[in-house]
């Protein structure tokens, strides 16, 4: 009966994972009925928890669940101890305290956004958690630790998402963070007023950099006059070199005898 039950919580936890984004560390909301019956039928929560879900576990209750243990005098103190060793997860109902039924049925809201699993004792919590989709429900029956089947509303959830009728929780979350990447709100409008700072960045080195002048080449007739001017004087040089550095004797008149 314990390999059986093993495997049929594994395939729970699977439908849950696969159709409900659940992951480690799975996170279970205690409340004081089932920290009772634990303590009742010797249930070692934090051992045999992590061991049934086959994972890490995060075991959490909330502030209104520990004010009722306390209003309830001493014959639920051992349940009281227990529960004070769990995660204090934060609820609305922190200045006005309201019964642990009520609190815990607020952490669910209507989607279970959190992923709790829930262990309780208390009938009115199972039969709300059942009529909400994606809530694994834990409790103890007879020394043993039990899951519950997933429910009929999960069940027609995954049925209406396979047939494209509605959107999972996973895609949910997808499109919600593209549309806070593109910045569109609701209604499909894009958020106006919200604009992007560009990052200022330093100017290219290169840029600032003087430009330099370059010296434009004389043009028109004046040009033309200095360079045929030019070209005369460096014909009439090279002629007086010719002379001056002739044969000895050259060009000069012979002395009169």
């Amino acid at each position: 009966m314990k390999l059986k039950r093993q495997k049929q919580a594994k395939k729970t936890i699977s439908f849950y994972k696969y159709n409900f984004g659940f992951r480690e560390p799975f996170q279970v909301l205690v409340d004081g009925t089932f920290c009772q019956a634990a303590l009742k039928n010797k249930i070692q929560i934090k051992e045999q928890i992590p061991k049934y879900l086959m994972g890490e576990v995060q075991l959490c209750t909330t502030n209104c669940a520990l004010q009722e243990l306390e209003s309830l005098g001493k014959e639920l103190y051992g349940a009281k101890v227990i529960l004070q060793r769990f995660q204090v997860r934060s609820c609305k109902h922190f200045k006005s305290p309201v019964p642990a039924s009520e609190c815990l049925l607020s952490m669910l809201q209507e989607t279970n956004p959190h992923h709790y699993f829930v262990a309780t004792q208390d009938f009115a919590v199972t039969d709300e958690v059942k009529r909400l989709p994606g809530v694994p429900l834990l409790y103890i029956v007879v020394n043993t630790m039990v899951m519950e089947k997933p429910s009929a509303a999960s069940l027609e959830r995954v049925k209406a998402v396979q047939a494209g009728e509605l959107v999972s929780p996973a895609q949910q979350l997808s499109i919600s963070s593209l549309k806070e990447q593109q910045g569109i709100g609701q209604g499909g409008e894009e958020g106006r007023g919200r604009k992007r700072k560009r990052k200022r960045s330093n100017p290219n080195p290169l840029s600032c950099l003087k430009k330099k002048k370059r010296k434009a080449p004389p043009t028109g007739p004046a040009a033309a006059n200095g360079g045929e001017g030019e070209a005369k004087t460096g014909r009439r040089r090279s002629k007086k070199r010719k002379t001056e550095g002739g044969p000895s004797g050259a060009g000069v008149p012979a002395a009169s005898q």
